[in-house]
């Protein structure tokens, strides 16, 4: 099967010598292209019993690499689980206006942290209103940057619990349906990005340093604040065992998997889209092989940059009392924490155990040959 692997392999050199890249996006084609080859070393296993010798090459680990998500995903999810209580949750989506994109991946890493900042405030805000909930709730952040068709398109999922702490540290169950009506977070959401988006110190080159001119840039404030930004909920999550599903499909996402591309062929890269537009249909989209590697690199992101984020009851501190105090009140079983090795994770995902030989199927033991796996981007 055809993988960005492969693209790279035969586009990516030509590609980096005749298109400016970040050092992001020039670390990420490079580790792609070269993730589970020799060119990152291996380690052999040998069997104990019989002798037979197994080469398995070692991963990039690079968080925008396709093939290496799974174990970070599982591990994350683990771990996840035992935050979750025993409540409905809800999922909320917030999105920009097409016409900050532009300013968007000029200034990624202000522009995401913003985006995080305004989003977050706006649930905890609403939140704690009496009017709609009147409790502090607990909530996860994830950003993603692309469209179905890999165009750039920033926005932030978010996942909250149907109910939170009030001030007598007593549980506050939400509606049914979503407790905040869309339009006023809309409202909200777009205020204080807007406000926060006027403070910031902004980098503009290329084609847009006409918005180093005080007019065009207070043009595009006020078209911002006359539309309407696109806030909506989808329908709540049955119960916790549905939340994790759902955040193992989004948290450790790339642009692009492997499985959506179909075919590599005559300069042209077809991939598999979903249409949201015309009732979720698939298409098959063909892109230019360098039109697609310009798309897959914009949604490379600045480098440490943290895309999931907890934010309330989930934050950092003191989360193990409050988590504690939530269950209890919510009636949320205790699920005892377990560290599963990559062999166990691999044994539970695929039924391979790795640890035992595939032809006598006794233990084998490992020894490393080459240099040792690279550090994580």
């Amino acid at each position: 099967m055809p993988e960005i692997q492969d693209i790279f392999a035969e586009h990516g050199d030509a590609y980096h010598r005749n298109h400016p890249i970040s050092f992001a996006q020039s670390k990420a084609m490079i580790d792609i292209e070269r993730c589970r080859t020799a060119a990152l070393g291996a380690h052999v296993d040998i069997c104990d019993n019989c002798s037979n010798t197994e080469i398995s090459y070692n991963s990039c680990r690079n968080r925008h690499c396709p093939k290496c998500q799974t174990l970070p995903k599982e591990r994350w999810i683990d771990n996840r689980k035992h935050d979750l209580l025993n409540i409905g949750y809800f999922h909320v989506v917030f999105t920009v206006p097409s016409e900050l994109r532009s300013v968007f991946y000029q200034n990624q890493n202000t522009l995401y942290n913003l985006l995080f900042k305004a989003t977050a405030e706006t649930l905890q805000v609403l939140a704690s209103n009496k009017k709609y909930l009147g409790a502090k709730l607990g909530f996860t952040s994830i950003l993603h940057t692309w469209a179905q068709n890999l165009c750039y398109h920033p926005h932030i999922h978010c996942i909250v619990p149907g109910g939170g702490l009030d001030d007598l540290g007593g549980w506050k169950e939400s509606r049914k349906k979503f407790f905040i009506p869309v339009r006023v977070l809309s409202r909200l959401f777009r205020g204080k990005f807007m406000h926060y988006l006027k403070e910031a110190e902004l980098q503009f080159y290329g084609k847009l340093k006409i918005m180093k001119d005080a007019d065009t840039w207070n043009r595009l404030i006020d078209l911002c604040y006359r539309k309407e930004w696109v806030v909506y909920c989808k329908p709540p999550f049955k119960d916790a065992a549905c939340v994790v599903e759902y955040l193992g499909r989004y948290t450790h996402r790339v642009a692009i998997s492997n499985n959506r591309i179909v075919n590599i062929d005559n300069g042209q890269v077809s991939f598999k889209w979903r249409d949201y537009d015309d009732r979720n249909r698939w298409k098959t989209m063909s892109l230019p092989t360098v039109e697609f590697i310009r798309r897959f690199l914009m949604h490379i992101l600045p480098p440490r940059f943290m895309k999931i984020r907890h934010y309330g009851l989930l934050a950092n501190r003191d989360k193990s009392t409050r988590l504690e105090l939530c269950k209890r009140l919510t009636c949320t079983p205790v699920i005892l924490r377990q560290a599963f090795t990559a062999a166990e994770l691999i044994l539970r995902l695929t039924g391979l155990d790795i640890t035992k030989c595939s032809v006598c199927g006794h233990d084998k033991h490992h020894c490393y040959m080459g240099h040792a796996p690279p550090v994580p981007a």
